[in-house]
């Protein structure tokens, strides 16, 4: 494995990267790790999450708010990784660009978040993210994020 490859992201490593927790992890592990230029995040995607109680009882359709939400943890994730110099950073969310929804995200998809980074300048990261279900893209967007020290944050 080269020094740019960190390879897989398990939960236990969620948890000490992203502030996180039920029900709002969104995650459940990264694979293919590459740096913080590329990753594949999967969430495998359960009737028994509570949005699907009121989106949409009688169909439940995973909110795209929460399909870009996982898209961004995902590249918050391998940036906090590559990033923190071992010191505990967190990942502001800071826009959404260009979001498409192509297709409904049910229980029982598993759903590969595609991350890539676009840029960087300093402690700001631009990634295009893409969820996609098998071989059909579910959703894309470029997201921006900053990343801070806990202590610095307002």
């Amino acid at each position: 494995m080269s020094e740019a490859t960190l390879g897989l992201i398990e939960i236990k490593e969620l948890f000490k990267l992203l502030p996180h927790r039920y029900p709002f992890l969104l995650i459940d592990k990264i694979l293919d790790v590459n740096s913080d230029l590329s990753a594949v995040g999967i969430k495998n995607v359960t009737f028994n999450e509570p949005h699907f109680a009121g989106h949409f009882p009688d169909d439940p359709i995973m909110p795209g708010v929460l399909i870009v939400e996982a898209m961004a943890q995902t590249a918050g994730a391998i940036c906090a990784k590559k990033n923190s110099a071992g010191q505990r950073k967190l990942v502001y969310f800071m826009t959404i660009d260009g979001a498409k929804f192509r297709r409904p995200v049910v229980p029982g998809d598993v759903l590969e978040l595609r991350v890539k980074k676009k840029k960087q300048r300093g402690s700001i990261f631009k990634y295009h993210c893409e969820a996609w279900v098998g071989d059909e893209k579910a959703a894309e967007a470029d997201i921006g994020a900053m990343m801070v020290d806990p202590e610095d944050r307002a």
